[in-house]
């Protein structure tokens, strides 16, 4: 299955090369990235040329926090020779800035003795993990797709989402998430989860990786070895997942396996700790059992391993400290270990593992491997058939973002995926509801309701309510509410089901109640005293028009809960 990734394309070695065998050690000095030498022997020779400086250097991904790339970041990249940049979504808003940072940041990497150009990554999941933002598609997510449940629809999201990032020079996805949904008090993972059966996550996973290659962006499976059975965040700690080897290789293991067989060529690594594996509770990130071991030796990846984000206190905590924390993450075998913050040109991080690749052999061949496994991979992108562009043009944006095609296809994606929890009803007719009262956050909603019922009423609340505002929406949403026929209330977390669960005094009058689940189908499993409850797994446009059309009785739902005992 390997061959499925057209990136995976093995090179062949020429024996020869102006009759003599080609060699590293043979190649010019004034070698480039550019140079026109098979990819496994110009590898070799650039890093054999390089400092140690730049060894490290290429083995980093720093973010930036401002609207533009930073003058300490621009600073990383011309005179430290910085591998890799990361489009974080706090800089997204305009997207023709995005595309004229990452030219500016291209431009200055290739002005560098070796030209190699950077890796520029960023997280487009789809679903609400978009961190490039602007006018990019809003689209229903992973766990939309594993209701449809058609690899095509995982195949094509996977393309349009990645067609859009790449019209502005991003070549690498931090997707798909093949975490499994498998503790449902998960708010970090929830939808963007495939579901909580580990082949079709493996299944759709491939499926979105190849959309996403397809589309001329490298993907990224993510987070290894899995995230989903924990309700923490390795954002603020580190998650301990209770589980045994048997099912840690029979479930959590097995997307990953599916997608390693397909050649993915790059798997990012998650700051979780197995305590029942690995009594000392080390963070997979930074730990040679979990990546060398199994990641490389057991289960055969070849590819980039990249760390999920070094800030994040998952792995610091454990560590102790930034700069060791970094060692840890290379000696385990991290090919690329990012920070979302740009460090300064003298932190911890950058002066004493410098030195330690002064002193520590061992420490520096690491190094040297990671670093050469990234330009092999850069070299086999760069120099492949179809990269995203070094220099966007920022003029052309408009006519690529958000995608044409796309757009159709994300609404009829979210069709295929609307879901029927509950209905008592016989059928759904929009000249039955009476008066309508449509309650929620979203514009879409509201449009799209209006265009079925133009006389409904409205009752908006925040998108996320606090404890205030979802007493507030408790106390007057029946008072409300009374005057109406039929009630539509969307929910999209613990407190607008907790608002929601109001409404349940007018459903045993004889109301109609139609709970909309936006997000997780977990905050409505108990609504079954609403007339309908349907699941539509997202707050994207495409989903919400879908909703209520469905709701309107336009199509019937076909889709699958991903998750069971719900």
């Amino acid at each position: 299955m390997k061959k499925l990734f057209k990136i995976s394309i093995r090179f062949f070695v020429p024996l020869f090369f102006s009759l003599n065998f080609v060699f590293p050690a043979n190649l010019p000095d004034d070698i480039t990235f550019w140079s026109d030498f098979p990819h496994e022997i110009l590898a070799d020779a650039i890093v054999e040329k390089m400092s140690d400086e730049e060894l490290y250097s290429q083995i980093l991904m720093f973010g930036w926090a401002g609207a533009e790339p930073s003058r300490l970041l621009n600073s990383w990249v011309s005179e430290r020779g910085l591998g890799s940049v990361k489009v974080f979504g706090w800089n997204t808003d305009n997207i023709r800035l995005v595309a004229r940072s990452v030219k500016s940041l291209q431009q200055k990497a290739l002005a560098r003795r070796f030209k190699i150009p950077l890796f520029v990554a960023t997280d487009q999941e789809g679903g609400w993990i978009r961190h490039v933002k602007g006018s990019t598609s809003v689209t229903p997510g992973n766990m939309a797709i594993g209701a449809s449940g058609f690899p095509r629809d995982a195949y094509y999201s996977g393309f349009y989402i990645n067609r859009e990032i790449a019209a502005l020079g991003i070549n690498m996805n931090f997707a798909p998430t093949v975490d499994l949904y498998t503790d449902k008090r998960s708010t970090i993972i929830g939808t963007r989860s495939f579901g909580e059966d580990p082949r079709n996550a493996g299944i759709l996973g491939v499926a979105f990786a190849q959309g996403s290659l397809d589309a001329g962006v490298i993907p990224t499976a993510k987070h290894f070895p899995g995230h989903g059975d924990t309700p923490n965040d390795s954002h603020g700690l580190l998650p301990s997942i209770q589980i045994d080897m048997d099912t840690f290789e029979n479930r959590e293991l097995v997307p990953f396996k599916y997608l390693i067989e397909a050649g993915v060529p790059a798997i990012m690594c998650g700051h979780l700790s197995f305590p029942k594996i690995r009594a000392n509770g080390e963070p997979a990130s930074l730990s040679e059992f979990f990546l060398t071991e199994i990641l490389r030796n057991r289960l055969g990846f070849e590819g980039l391993i990249i760390t999920d984000d070094m800030m994040m206190n998952g792995g610091t905590l454990y560590a102790g400290s930034l700069s060791v924390a970094f060692r840890m993450a290379i000696e385990a075998g991290n090919d690329l270990v990012i920070s979302s913050t740009t460090a300064q040109l003298d932190e911890p991080l950058w002066s004493v593992n410098l030195r330690l690749m002064k002193t520590d052999e061992k420490f520096r061949e690491k190094v040297k491997a990671a670093a050469r496994r990234v330009i092999y991979e850069k070299l086999k992108y760069f120099k492949g058939t179809n990269p995203a562009p070094l220099f966007p043009d920022e003029n052309k944006i408009s006519e690529r973002i958000p995608d044409k095609d796309g757009e159709k296809f994300f609404f009829e994606q979210a069709c295929r995926s609307i879901t029927v929890h509950r209905r008592n009803s016989s059928g759904m007719k929009k000249s039955d509801f009476g008066r309508v009262l449509l309650c929620g956050s979203e514009p879409q909603f509201f449009s799209s309701g209006k265009e079925r019922w133009p006389d409904s009423g409205e009752f908006r609340f925040s998108y996320s309510m606090g404890p205030n505002e979802t007493q507030w929406t408790s106390d007057n949403i029946l008072q409300t509410a009374s005057r109406y026929d039929t009630i539509i209330f969307c929910v999209a977390d613990a407190n607008s089901a907790q608002a929601a669960q109001a409404l349940r005094t007018l459903a045993r009058q004889g109301k109609r109640v139609i709970i909309f689940a936006i997000m997780s189908p977990v905050f409505v499993a108990n609504f079954d005293w609403a007339d309908t409850v349907l699941l539509g797994y997202s707050y994207s446009p495409y989903t919400l028009d879908a909703l209520v059309g469905a709701c309107a009785g336009e199509f019937e739902p076909k889709g699958t809960e991903p998750i069971s005992g719900n």
